[in-house]
């Protein structure tokens, strides 16, 4: 698929881009500056430290990375003085790289922050590994090396300080970019000449994303006392629109109906292939706001949904009159949802047009937002739990320690080159807790090295002019740091011909360097792939039960949720928005879990095909609660007896569920609704056949879902 302009405008204002532009310029900047002073071994140190510390300068609040880079500057001073003192005997250093190959890969277990301080400092171990240095010189080296790490965390914050909402800007135009994503493939589902499955393995796909930039985004907004204090406009503006966002995302989750049902009564009448016409030109909005929101501009809202939706209501009143009275109810509600969809992208559009919006706009209810954002445990004892087999981080930190320490007495045996520290690079890169993702590095690693390897001798083969290598090699670093998050494959391939123009420079060899990387690379890749299968080895399906488990409790919290709201207890916004996310994020970790167990070996996969159907009946599930709870909730939390009796026996079948996988059985206590409700008619008098028809398809569902978790463990 070609690239539009709009698409590759688009990466240059990412933050992807952003952090490629920062960090290129964070470890260039001080080469560059002390060449011109003859000083350009002192620059290389200094860049080496700055090197080190941007693993560590990822997306997140200023605070969490200010922390972060400090305590990775000072274990980054400790690990240089080891390592320069431990490299004199050959022995005391295997020993310190086992050691220390244990201990900072364990760092996982206090998040992905906490692992990049500890991927920070297995890297400066091992480029201090092969360093030459006198026993009098490993002080000063180490502390150069500190110096540049130093300029590096100041050069980052000071970058963040002068634009200190552009980081959330962007992380909220590439949620908005997903969602858009996320609606086209729902757009689909009205496509008569769809396949269903096949939709449905898509949607679940993308919902991860759409969970993992919401996190993203999580995080920027709410724990940033400065933007949740509504202190600035812009701050304000950022987020009024991902609380739209993250509701507008509830109304897509809620058009979810019986596909083949409706497909069966409304093929032959047109309306399906209309409705996904206007969803698709939905979504083509939400990929202008998303334009909009990266590119911090302004623009025109072009499409008029009001003529759209009625031309549809016309159409759907026709529909109604050729047939049964309750026939066309579904494509009511569906209606009533592009209304709602329709509503949310105008608020969006309005915050960044209107004339005064960034004065006058007030966030709306009130919401407690930092119980949305997940508070890391820094707690000694959680290290102590984990020094068990039973902890999967404890394995893979096991297992990059026996590993390195094979990948080094290779590096001192077989592969003797100038740049054997390159064996354990590439096993620190590639091995990761879960074989999947270890499996999916080392082909890329594999991938991108040679293919970038042949650019780099091509490049310097037949661009002799110095000044355009030069320009070539800032291209290459800054595509490497830009798409290190966004594409992997496409990184290595920029990163080899950076390095291999870089240590041309230096005076080294090209082709000999070239070979040297390419096949340290694949001896690393072969010793980190052999290794992932062979010692302790972490298979998804070992961890599915728990992962199952928390899916069914999300379900459960969220129907009771519902179920409260309905009843004679009041519920907050907040209760009932907090167990709405609870559900995403689980689904979205049960989605990437079934994707790294599929990218198994075959013979380490066991009942994918039930857990794909677990999957899929989970979507189904949350997307048919959040349908109710859009009918039932936003109807001012009035009683409905009938629907109550129905929710509280699909959460006693998902209690069952939850029992089977060997998790506690959820206690509610949500009473009767209001005896004088009773005697009167439900109050959705008009939608109570459709809302029925819903409730019942849920409770078919959490059977089926019962039916296949046994299936899974049988």
């Amino acid at each position: 698929m070609k690239l539009n302009t709009r698409e590759i405008n688009s990466f240059f204002y990412s933050q992807y881009f952003s952090d490629g532009l920062r960090i290129s310029a964070g470890i260039l900047l001080p080469s560059l500056v002390l060449l011109e002073f003859g000083m350009f071994d002192l620059g290389l140190t200094l860049s080496l430290g700055a090197l080190c510390i941007c693993v560590i300068d990822n997306p997140g609040p200023l605070t969490h990375k200010r922390n972060a880079m400090a305590i990775g500057n000072l274990c980054l001073f400790i690990v240089a003085v080891t390592t320069g003192f431990a490299r004199l005997n050959v022995f005391t250093l295997g020993l310190e790289i086992t050691l220390f190959s244990f201990l900072f890969s364990i760092f996982i277990i206090y998040g992905n922050r906490a692992a990049s301080i500890g991927t920070s400092s297995l890297l400066i171990m091992i480029f201090m590994m092969d360093k030459a240095l006198a026993p009098s010189e490993v002080l000063m080296y180490s502390g150069t090396i500190l110096l540049g790490g130093i300029w590096y965390m100041l050069f980052s914050l000071i970058f963040f300080g002068i634009r200190p909402y552009r980081a959330a800007q962007q992380t909220l135009g590439e949620n908005v970019a997903d969602i858009a994503k996320f609606l086209r493939i729902k757009a689909e589902f009205y496509n008569t000449d769809s396949n269903i499955d096949e939709n449905y393995r898509k949607l679940v796909s993308q919902q991860i994303q759409v969970s993992q930039h919401q996190d993203a985004v999580r995080e920027l907004l709410f724990k940033s006392r400065v933007m949740v204090r509504e202190s600035t406009g812009a701050g304000r503006i950022l987020v009024l629109t991902f609380v739209d966002l993250v509701d507008m995302f509830e109304q897509i989750m809620a058009t979810h109906y019986d596909y083949n049902e409706i497909r069966e009564k409304f093929g032959d009448t047109g309306v399906l292939n209309e409705i996904a016409r206007i969803v698709h030109h939905m979504a083509d909005e939400l990929d202008d706001i998303a334009y909009i929101v990266l590119s911090n501009t302004r623009h025109r809202h072009v499409m008029d949904f009001n003529i759209e939706l009625e031309k549809l209501k016309l159409k759907i009143d026709s529909i109604g009159k050729d047939q049964q009275e309750t026939s066309n109810l579904v494509l009511k509600k569906i209606l009533i949802n592009l209304r709602n969809l329709s509503e949310g992208i105008n608020n969006i559009y309005n915050y960044y047009n209107a004339k005064n919006a960034l004065k006058s706009t007030e966030i709306k209810g009130e919401i407690e937002y930092s119980q949305f954002v997940t508070h890391q445990d820094y707690a000694p004892h959680i290290f102590l739990d984990n020094l068990t087999l039973a902890s999967g981080a404890f394995k893979h930190a096991l297992r990059v320690a026996l590993v390195c320490l094979v990948g080094f007495i290779t590096a001192k045996t077989i592969a003797q080159g100038h740049h054997s520290y390159w064996v354990l690079l590439t096993i620190i890169v590639i091995l990761k807790p879960g074989f999947s993702l270890s499996k999916q590095r080392n082909y890329q690693r594999l991938i991108g090295t040679i293919g970038g390897g042949l650019i780099g001798i091509l490049i310097l083969s037949f661009v002799p002019n110095i000044p355009v290598q030069f320009i070539f090699l800032m291209i290459f670093m800054v595509g490497a740091y830009s798409f290190q998050r966004l594409n992997y494959v496409v990184s290595v391939i920029f990163t080899t011909p950076y390095v291999l123009i870089l240590f041309k420079f230096l005076g080294v060899g090209l082709i000999n360097v070239a070979q040297e990387r390419i096949l340290d690379t694949v001896i690393g890749s072969s010793i980190a792939f052999i290794a992932s299968y062979l010692i302790f080895p972490t298979w998804e399906f070992e961890m599915i039960e728990e992962t199952l488990r928390e899916v069914v409790v999300a379900n459960i919290n969220y129907l009771i949720a519902i179920a409260e709201s309905i009843s004679d207890k009041v519920i907050g916004t907040t209760a009932y928005k907090l167990a709405r996310k609870d559900v995403y994020v689980k689904s979205a970790n049960l989605s990437a879990t079934f994707e790294r167990m599929t990218s198994e070996p075959k013979s380490k996969q066991r009942n994918v095909k039930e857990v794909h159907k677990f999957v899929v009946l989970n979507h189904i599930l949350s997307s048919y609660i959040t349908t109710i709870a859009v009918g039932l909730i936003k109807n001012n939390h009035r009683q409905h007896p009938e629907a109550l009796k129905l929710i509280k026996k699909n959460i006693a079948v998902l209690n069952e569920t939850n029992k089977k996988l060997h998790g506690q059985s959820i206690e509610f206590n949500i009473g009767k609704a209001n005896p004088g409700a009773e005697l009167e008619k439900p109050v959705l008098t008009a939608d109570e056949s459709l809302l029925k028809e819903q409730l019942g398809f849920i409770n078919k569902i959490s059977y089926d879902i019962a039916r296949v978790t046994d299936n899974i463990f049988k």
